[in-house]
């Protein structure tokens, strides 16, 4: 079941929300609508809020609509069914010594981060569900706080190990940062001055000035084994107007990098990006989420204090990790050891590692770094990421997620627990819960503000940097708003028609994004004011801009090319030679075994580059061999000081006369909907 269809058998919304994910009656006041989003810096360039876009339709509202229909309750009864936020009353009621606490020492941060995603989805719909929701959990989190402000259920309590023992692998600072987020998501989704007296928030503060006091000049000179809790008070500090939590987030940052962390077996300092500061590092290493968490606090700094030295830094190491260490999807990892970066051009496919959270902390850093500095190719990054990551982890019905993401699975899977925490974070089928289950929550949180990364508003430029078909009314910074109705298939389709709803009599500038791919691509905009449209002209990769004095009725009209296409490996991508990919649009199609001929093997098929690969439903047919396997002798490594064999023209059944057949490729996100299924991106070519 694709995306798409999974809109219909969803549950229905909770009351509020409409069916095309439309805010009701119940949603958030203007001004607040606008302040709702996720990343607020210190610049001119902003982000839409969730009260400027209403998405209508189309791919995202699918998966808008199973978030909020099936996810964020699905997370809730998982974390109570297994003692999860129990653990906050156990705190609250002093009873921690009796018996073992269930959870890992992080399961805070997954609580946390349901309550940022229910805020995130209140402030979207206004759905009073979310909101009564958000508040009964906030309660029993709240409780369990300490007088002092210190807030964790693992750690300094009766029968427990003491408050910052391990802070390589505690995870305290960690939870404490999500923490955060989810008050700075309830604070910009809370109308008037309720926002700052809400409990949740109110713990937030204190939890904060906690952090500061233990934390700060004079005191531990100390950092946690995982950021976030650098993200977590710098958009705080953003959101409250304080600068100590700037101040406090900075000082995370810079004491990065000095091995003052703990060992972990097996694992160096690169591992917690302790080895190199960070305004040293050329590149991303170590565990991927934890690097990408840094970067994205790093962003926030940079742009909050005027470290020019510091964000060039992370373009620096966004650009060299982009080109030699990030996968066709947008995945990072390619190691499954310590879930981790590899080495320039180690990409492996079948053990991409490409962890979900990686690619949500990707999404992350690079729309931080496009607010900060304009450039179009981290949109493009974000929308590859977006598809081909994002949506391929949760399954349709939003009741099991992908927890790592390869590019190749050689056998079916077949060992997933229905109804039970799943020990692996691989295996090739969506599992309801893991064992380490940051992912769903992960998902619920950026599916719930994904509205906010469609548009970027800087005085009076509006640019549409993601495409949904739906309604946006931007507020522009020198007074007036800018109306907007997108009509558009997008992503099977490139046609994007953005039609003015209301403009201010004077000129605005709309610009919309061409992606990298799209070569050939046209634009339509109207003349000057009754005299019609103008006639496509082609426009390249990067921004396209019509300024003008708009009227109601205008239409800028985008054309992108989306037929399939092949995409070749960089040949220092040693697992990758001899292979090609194909790619439609922003995403990225694979072969499933499903859709072989009856018996025939995934790892026989050789695909012809000599014929364009072509649309088909959703996906793409391309002309392919199958070639049986070459004898191997019996006990021995599969190595030969023979040379293969040149390909034959007889194959077995469902081939052509000629030893070819038609094989269809379908979307990457979609893969393993229709059962355990061998997988392959990247296809041999011989």
């Amino acid at each position: 079941m694709t995306h798409t269809q999974a809109a219909s058998a969803a549950p229905a919304p909770s009351p509020g929300t409409s069916r095309d994910g439309a805010a009701s009656a119940g949603a958030v006041a203007d001004d607040t609508g606008r302040l709702a989003r996720p990343v607020a810096p210190a610049t001119s360039r902003r982000g839409a809020g969730l009260g400027e876009v209403r998405v209508d339709g189309g791919f995202w509202t699918s998966l808008l609509e199973v978030n909020a229909g099936a996810t964020l309750r699905h997370c809730r009864d998982w974390m109570e069914r297994l003692g999860w936020i129990a653990n906050f009353d156990r705190v609250a009621a002093g009873t921690t010594a009796d018996g073992e606490r269930p959870g890992w020492q992080f399961s805070d941060s997954e609580v946390y981060k349901l309550l940022e995603a229910l805020a995130w989805e209140h402030g979207r719909t206004g759905d009073v569900g979310a909101d009564a929701a958000f508040e009964e959990l906030a309660a029993r989190v709240v409780a369990a706080q300490d007088d002092d402000g210190y807030l964790n259920t693992c750690y300094g309590h009766a029968g427990q190990p003491g408050r910052y023992t391990d802070l390589s692998s505690g995870h305290e600072l960690y939870c404490t940062g999500h923490l955060l987020q989810a008050a700075v998501a309830r604070i910009r989704t809370t109308t008037g001055p309720s926002a700052t007296a809400d409990p949740l928030v109110t713990a937030a503060i204190r939890a904060a000035d906690h952090v500061c006091r233990e934390f700060g000049p004079g005191a531990r000179e100390q950092i946690c084994g995982h950021p976030e809790i650098e993200v977590g008070l710098a958009e705080l500090g953003r959101a409250l107007g304080e600068p100590r939590y700037t101040a406090q987030a900075t000082l995370f940052v810079e004491r990065r990098g000095h091995g003052t962390l703990a060992p972990i077996a097996l694992l160096g300092p690169q591992y917690f990006q302790d080895d190199v500061p960070v305004r040293d590092a050329d590149a991303w290493r170590g565990h991927a989420v934890r690097a990408l968490y840094l970067a994205a606090a790093a962003v926030d700094v940079a742009v909050d204090t005027g470290d020019d030295e510091l964000l060039a830094a992370v373009e620096r190491q966004w650009t060299r990790s982009v080109e030699r260490r990030t996968h066709l999807t947008g995945g990072m990892g390619s190691r499954h050891q310590d879930e981790g970066f590899g080495d320039d051009w180690e990409l492996p496919a079948d053990r991409a590692y490409c962890e979900t959270c990686a690619g949500i902390a990707s999404v992350m850093v690079s729309w931080r770094l496009l607010l900060a500095t304009d450039d179009v190719r981290y949109a493009d990054l974000v929308e590859r990421t977006l598809y081909n990551v994002v949506a391929t982890s949760p399954r349709s019905d939003g009741r099991a997620f992908f927890y790592a993401n390869p590019l190749q699975q050689r056998t079916p899977g077949g060992d997933l627990l229905p109804d039970e925490v799943n020990p692996r974070a691989e295996g090739g089928v969506r599992a309801p819960w893991f064992d380490v289950s940051c992912c769903p929550t992960n998902v619920a949180r950026t599916l719930a503000s994904w509205p906010a990364y469609t548009a970027t508003i800087d005085g009076d430029v509006v640019t549409l940097a993601q495409y949904a078909p739906g309604d946006l009314r931007i507020a522009l910074d020198d007074g007036g708003a800018l109306g907007l109705r997108v009509t558009t298939r997008y992503p099977h389709h490139g046609y994007v028609r953005a039609e003015i709803t209301e403009a201010p009599d004077r000129p605005v500038t709309l610009r919309l994004r061409v992606p990298s791919w799209a070569d050939g691509a046209t634009v339509t905009a109207p003349r000057a004011a009754g005299a019609g449209h103008g006639d496509p002209h082609t426009v390249h990769p990067g921004w396209t801009e019509v300024r003008r004095t708009f009227t109601p009725g205008d239409v800028v009209a985008l054309d992108l090319p989306t037929a399939p296409r092949l995409t070749w490996p960089d040949p220092r991508v040693d697992a990758l030679r001899g292979t090609v990919a194909v790619e439609r649009g922003p995403l990225v199609l694979c072969v499933e075994s499903h859709d072989l001929p009856p018996g025939a093997d995934l790892a026989d098929l050789r695909l012809d580059p000599s014929v364009p690969p072509v649309p088909h439903d959703d996906g793409a047919r391309v002309r392919a061999r199958l070639v049986p396997p070459p004898a191997t002798p019996a006990g021995r490594p599969p190595f030969t000081s023979a040379p293969p064999a040149p390909p034959s023209d007889t194959t077995d059944g469902g081939t052509t006369d000629n030893g070819t057949a038609d094989v269809v490729l379908i979307p990457y996100h979609r893969w393993a909907e229709r059962g355990p299924a061998a997988m392959r991106v990247f296809l041999p070519i011989r």
